[in-house]
């Protein structure tokens, strides 16, 4: 089968901007070579740092906790500007916010939420740890940093929603990464090549995946095609580099 003589790991995120990267592996196309699974961000890397998965889709921050683990696919969950679900949400302008909650499901957001909030809009608002259905609690002077499909209900709910995709790009002129096909081990050449293709194979079938999926909150080919870029090119390289110089002790 590979080296492993057992079926590789795959841990992976079931949000909405992740479907077209795992279009390819629920469809079959390396079934009979992998394990695959669902969980939260945070989760989905403490299985990785753990060994509890081969490959995973991780969370960017996390990188330096993985310093051995090679990136293993050309498709990434990225924006070259407006991502749209993921926001800070506020009943105030930015510069009133006196406190902030702090989404639970992933740790890269948060740590480019403390880089924007220190560098590009030059605020210091207490942060608080959130738990589920915080959203709730976002209203007056205590604005929520919400993720994922979450963050589409709480653009119909808040006055203000401060997108991090974009107020990174008018700090660095660059795109954002929010997440890589990672693997903690060397896996067989023939493997990564075959996972790189099963990976891409969503973006040829998003009309397909957004018609599946129905989801009436937000425009999902707009999501899919605008807001959300999933080439792991040259740029993005940059930019991830840019973000991990940032990340405290890294």
């Amino acid at each position: 089968m590979n080296a492993l003589n057992r079926k590789i790991r795959i841990a992976a995120v079931s949000y909405l901007n992740t479907k077209p990267l795992t279009y390819g592996l629920q469809k079959g196309l390396i079934q009979d070579q992998i394990e695959l699974t669902y969980k939260y961000p945070s989760l989905v890397a403490h299985d990785l740092i753990h060994d509890h998965a081969d490959i995973a889709l991780l969370p960017v921050a996390m990188i330096p906790q993985l310093p051995n683990s090679e990136i293993v696919s050309d498709f990434c969950i990225g924006t070259t500007g407006e991502v749209a679900s993921v926001c800070l949400f506020s009943d105030v302008p930015l510069h009133e916010i006196e406190s902030i909650l702090l989404d639970y499901q992933s740790r890269t957001s948060v740590a480019l939420l403390k880089i924007l909030m220190e560098k590009q809009w030059k605020i210091n608002p207490v942060l608080l740890d959130a738990d589920t259905d915080y959203e709730k609690n976002i209203q007056g002077k205590t604005a929520g940093l919400v993720i994922g499909d979450r963050a589409f209900v709480q653009r119909n709910k808040s006055r203000f929603a401060f997108d991090l995709g974009l107020a990174w790009k008018e700090y660095t002129g660059l795109p954002f990464v929010f997440a890589v096909w990672l693997s903690n081990k060397s896996l067989p050449e023939d493997f990564i090549q075959a996972f790189n293709v099963a990976t891409g194979e969503g973006l040829n079938h998003l009309d397909e995946i957004v018609q599946e999926i129905g989801f009436d909150g937000y425009d999902l080919k707009k999501y899919y095609t605008e807001n959300i870029d999933y080439h792991f090119n040259e740029t993005k390289k940059e930019s991830l580099k840019t973000f991990l110089k940032l990340l405290p002790g890294y």
